[in-house]
């Protein structure tokens, strides 16, 4: 199976994007505490990391499903980016999902 070049990009994007927010919901946002603990703000960090493992893992298998996934990952990333503008703080992850989010809409499309 030959991946093209926007799909190698796609799935460095989602990885990015997941090692980013697990990184800093279990650290940044743990030891900072306040905002960065609510539990919605965590849940949303952590279907955000889940969802762009899992569409890398799709567009890896080679699986057609992987728009249905990539659509989906597009939608939560740019709640989480939001999401973490609004607690502040969290720049890295705010950029990765935003470029994750691009860049799953192109692969949904």
């Amino acid at each position: 199976m030959t991946v093209s070049k926007d799909t190698k990009t796609c799935i460095d994007e989602c990885l990015q994007c997941y090692r980013t927010c697990l990184g800093m919901a279990m650290t940044h946002c743990l030891e900072t505490g306040g905002k960065h603990v609510e539990p919605e703000h965590i849940r949303l960090m952590m279907a955000c990391a889940e969802i762009c493992r899992t569409a890398a893992h799709f567009m890896l298998l080679g699986s057609p499903h992987h728009k249905h996934v990539c659509r989906e990952c597009a939608e939560i990333c740019a709640e989480c980016a939001k999401d973490c503008e609004r607690v502040g703080g969290m720049d890295d992850c705010v950029v990765a999902c935003k470029r994750c989010a691009e860049s799953c809409k192109a692969m949904a499309a």
